[in-house]
């Protein structure tokens, strides 16, 4: 950029000396040319250099062809029979054409920053602990198992989990959310977080390659290889049009003059008109802008936290009619809580503590939430004799008395007989019933919880006109029916398998409108099949599995569905500058190409009508950003 804002500088300062020289000189037009050539070849040597290579490869028709044929003929149009001599304005197009190139690249780097600021979350080194030293290696040489140390304000430089350590980390960088995250001893932390205060020790978990950070990199890096509609429309119009511009532009030089008195001398007035219309229909700003828009686009929303992959998912995105979300992880946090403690003869801390006490040694989920509600888990209390019994429960001998944790089924096995209970009406989820040496002492309701905005993802969708909002799940129907009602999801469909869900989404892409698409949003490595057959898969990235990551179209880095009505609102807003490009463009170039046609329009206005244009276009464009 530094060498061509150059070169636009040396070339007005060498153009200021040409027309004075040709103002005060008084040379012959030929040595005039000359003179004007210094100028004309510091500014255009790159663009004449790319118009021959085009034709060498049998591809000339391009807008480095058009501007090398319609200022070439500038400069030479003077010497023909009654022709007024065009050097500066010959000089004048290829420079304007060079400043808008200049604006070109300049908004393309703006719109590459949004990308380029990814790369800051790869770190250089990596701080690993080797035979009882710290040594600094590339990320792409640790290998999974192996320790990190990881001091404050460094970024974490793979996937991992903290084996040592307490600290806050900010994953901005990843997701756009400012607010930092809080790790400890047996949590998972994410490569690109940066560590804010405590010195950390993380058990890599992946190698570079499958980390978080790599694959964010090449997600939005491939995202251009996935072309809008928009933009392979325009790629397509302009190997049409320019020959058709080409064509058109040498009939009225050649075949108006024809119909004159003289046709050497009418000659050079529809050559100046042909020329013009030259300048004027090179395509630029629709092939420069279009694109650069959805590149800019991608660009920020990437910033919200947003990884879209491609502009052809932005129209898609922009379509959406109908949007079906898995439950668990997606809609809930996929990790479950105590909802309720319903006891019998005992207090709720107590009927809690026993069966946390109980289920202290069980890895399954409810038994983590279990002992999680619990604050005196790992108090005093002698625990012995420790049974679980698969699909049933967990018994054991708390504090000398027999306690037994587990569903309705253990309770059969036990022969005990429990109350029904009304209140359980108002919660829907798993229930643990809990017996103390053979007698019934209450139960406990564990449930997966509803994520914190996602009533207000569904309520966003409403509110941009998507008119179906579907949920999926493999869990219990009155599970599912009280996500459904809190959500207020249009439909939903429970006790689902994993080829169900592909079924459900195929029979509604079978059922949509022309015009209109359906995207499916899931988190877990069952959901990478119907992420992969929807029209949009969107994907939970954060928590979500890497199969799911892979299947995707979107990826969720922040794991919000309310992420998805913005998504929407960006693609839209994206689509929309495009499209205003389009008609700005097409617009002016049409109303210029018809009074050059008819002679009414200068060489400097349609200079305005391809650079000018352009200009305005490309900034347009970087509203997307």
């Amino acid at each position: 950029m530094k060498k061509k804002l150059l070169r636009i500088i040396l070339t007005v300062v060498l153009l200021v000396g040409a027309w004075m020289v040709e103002h005060f000189a008084a040379l012959p037009m030929w040595q005039v040319l000359l003179v004007y050539l210094i100028p004309y070849f510091v500014i255009g040597y790159d663009v004449l250099g790319e118009a021959v290579e085009g034709i060498m490869e049998g591809d000339p028709f391009d807008e480095d062809f058009l501007m090398s044929l319609a200022t070439i003929g500038a400069l030479l149009i003077g010497f023909l029979p009654g022709a007024e001599p065009q050097f500066i304005e010959g000089v004048f197009v290829m420079l304007f054409f060079q400043l808008g190139e200049l604006f070109e690249h300049y908004a393309e780097d703006k719109a590459r920053d949004s990308i380029s600021e990814l790369m800051d979350i790869r770190p250089d080194v990596a701080f690993v602990e080797r035979s009882g030293r710290v040594e600094g290696v590339r990320p792409e040489d640790v290998v999974v198992g192996e320790t990190l140390i990881v001091k404050p304000g460094e970024k974490l430089p793979l996937d991992g989990v903290v084996i040592e350590g307490t600290s806050s980390v900010n994953t901005v960088a990843l997701t756009g959310e400012s607010m930092p995250r809080d790790v400890s001893v047996g949590m998972e932390v994410i490569s690109g977080c940066v560590n804010l205060s405590g010195v950390l020790k993380v058990k890599v978990a992946k190698p570079y390659s499958e980390s978080t950070a790599a694959k964010i990199i090449q997600l939005v890096e491939e995202a251009g290889d996935n072309k809008s509609r928009s933009e392979s429309f325009i790629r397509r119009f302009a190997r049409v049009y320019t020959p058709i511009v080409v064509i058109s532009a040498l009939a009225l030089a050649v075949i108006p003059p024809f119909f004159y008195d003289s046709y050497a001398s009418a000659f050079g007035v529809w050559l100046y008109r042909a020329l013009t219309f030259l300048v004027v229909s090179c395509p630029c700003a629709l092939v420069i802008s279009i694109p650069l828009t959805f590149f800019a686009g991608i660009g920020g929303a990437s910033h919200k936290g947003i990884l879209i992959k491609g502009g052809n998912y932005m129209d898609a995105l922009a379509k959406l009619s109908t949007v079906v979300f898995d439950k668990t992880g997606t809609l809930t946090k996929g990790t479950f809580d105590v909802e309720a403690i319903h006891p019998e003869k005992l207090s709720e801390k107590e009927l809690l503590r026993l069966a946390a006490y109980v289920e202290r040694y069980s890895t399954h989920p409810i038994a983590l939430a279990l002992c999680a509600a619990c604050d005196e888990e790992k108090g005093d209390g002698v625990v012995e004799d420790v049974q679980e019994v698969a699909g049933l429960g967990v018994t054991a001998i708390v504090d000398g008395k027999k306690v037994s944790a587990g569903n309705n089924r253990l309770m059969a096995a036990l022969g005990i007989v429990y109350p029904a209970c009304e209140r359980c009406t108002r919660h829907a989820g798993t229930i643990v019933h809990v017996a103390i040496d053979g007698e019934y002492a209450g139960h406990i309701v564990i449930s997966d919880q509803l994520k914190t905005d996602a009533v207000k993802a569904i309520d966003g969708l409403k509110q941009l006109g998507v008119s179906k909002t579907i949920m999926l799940s493999g869990d219990k129907r009155e599970v599912v029916e009280q996500i459904a009602k809190q959500t207020k999801v249009t439909d939903y469909y429970a006790e689902l398998l994993p080829a169900d869900k592909v079924s459900h989404v195929e029979r509604l892409i079978a059922e949509k409108n022309t015009g209109e698409t359906i995207a499916f949003v899931g988190d877990g490595i069952n959901d990478a099949p119907v992420l992969a057959r929807a029209d949009v898969g969107i994907a939970m990235g954060a928590l979500g599995s890497d199969a799911a990551i892979e299947a995707a179209d979107v990826v969720l880095m922040d794991d919000k569905p309310s992420k998805i009505a913005l998504a929407i609102r960006l693609s839209r807003r994206t689509i929309f500058i495009a499209k205003e490009n389009a008609w700005f463009a097409i617009g002016i170039k049409v109303a210029v190409l018809l009074l050059a046609t008819f002679g009414m329009a200068s060489m400097g206005l349609a200079v305005f009508a391809d650079v000018g244009v352009m200009v305005l276009a490309v900034l347009n464009a970087m509203r997307a950003r």
